[in-house]
């Protein structure tokens, strides 16, 4: 940051310092404050677990249990880890792969941060925003172009998704066995009791557990031993490694595919954007669960920019975002669509990096084979 850009927008400003704190407890050496308000937390940490136990228990008795015959099997596709993971990328890949493999796929999501993301569940329509939506779900949407329903009720949602005529929009006089879905892709969920699930995957970057503890102490929502009842684990990226044995491991990796302006005028390769910015001013911003992630990504490309990690989810300002001085805006694809609807001439000046997840090719047959029965 430099020293005529902007502040950070002051609603996000507590949010992020909080984020980054306890990024420091969890992953990094904290420093003595941080250490001194961990020793509290830790009790917290014991607790979480417990309960996390308990509901991890009532969720495998739930997962014993076999659905009704010809019920859409659900896959949920989640973290132990609180965010950032890169199960999103993930799950808009598998939903493609299965999608060009012959399956009827759909997608539910919690919708975080949405105006309409209550215990109504509410289906995603094509003019979506990610303000009533959720930038996460609305994401998925657009670049799947399958359903999706979010709600705080995964079970609520799951169910909306599977009714044939307010799922898919259909005639309810259509037939049900020509028009269901054959699998529901669950955009996280695996601490959710209410939803029934056939398969859970568990994504684990290259930050690994961090300290091991639950939160608040930790970065974990249940204890690391409960990843030895997910049907596989799915690493994030060459450096990652399982932080537990397990017998059944798979890979995917982020590749930059290209760049977009925001206002979808002009459209980049890679080696062609980083040739048009070179010695450009650039601003980049972030509000996803691991903001570093994508900043190292620019700087691999070799382009230099000052920096902007946001919360996750958190909302952009489009005030504070015209005055960053840059002559390019870079942002991620999450971020894109909270910007959707700002001035012509900004969005102009944005533009999205575009990543995609490419698959280990092991993880779709093996999910194919499992979803065929």
């Amino acid at each position: 940051m430099s020293a005529g850009a902007p502040e950070r927008p002051r609603s996000g400003s507590w949010r992020g310092a909080i984020e980054q704190r306890l990024q420091r407890m969890w992953f990094g050496e904290p420093d003595g404050l941080t250490r001194l308000i961990a020793l509290p937390l830790r009790l917290l940490s014991r607790i979480v677990g417990e309960v996390a136990s308990q509901r991890r228990r009532e969720i495998a008795r739930d997962k014993a249990t076999r659905p009704p015959g010809g019920a859409a099997a659900v896959v949920v596709i989640g973290n132990l880890l609180v965010g950032g993971t890169g199960k999103t990328p993930l799950l808009i890949a598998l939903a493609r792969a299965l999608s060009e493999r012959g399956l009827r796929v759909g997608i539910i999501s919690r919708g975080h941060g949405a105006r309409l993301g209550g215990r109504v569940p509410h289906r995603i329509p094509a003019t979506g925003s990610a303000a009533d939506y959720g930038d996460e779900a609305v994401l998925v949407a657009r670049q799947t172009g399958l359903p999706v329903v979010i709600g705080h009720d995964r079970g609520a949602a799951l169910a909306l998704l599977t009714d044939p005529a307010s799922a898919l929009n259909l005639d309810s006089s259509a037939s049900m066995r020509e028009n269901r879905l054959d699998v529901v892709l669950s955009d996280d969920g695996l601490q959710h009791a209410g939803l029934r699930r056939d398969l859970e995957l568990a994504v684990f970057d290259e930050r690994g557990v961090g300290n091991g503890h639950c939160l608040p102490a930790g970065p974990l929502r249940e204890p690391l031993d409960h990843a030895l009842l997910m049907d596989a684990i799915v690493l994030n990226g060459p450096a990652a490694r399982s932080p537990i044995p397990h017998s059944r491991i798979f890979r995917f990796e982020l590749q930059p595919v290209g760049f977009e302006s925001l206002d979808g005028h002009t459209t980049w390769s890679v080696p062609q954007f980083c040739e048009a910015a070179r010695g450009e001013s650039i601003d980049a911003l972030a509000g996803i669960g691991a903001p570093q992630r994508f900043f190292s990504t620019l700087a691999r490309l070799g382009l230099v920019a000052r920096t902007w990690p946001l919360g996750d989810h958190e909302p952009i300002d489009a005030h504070w975002l015209a005055r960053l001085p840059g002559r390019w805006l870079l942002m991620t694809s999450k971020d894109a669509v909270k910007c959707s609807a700002f001035d012509a001439s900004l969005r102009a000046r944005c533009v999205v990096l575009r990543v995609e997840a490419m698959v280990d090719p092991s993880l779709i047959d093996w999910l194919e084979e499992r979803l065929r029965g």
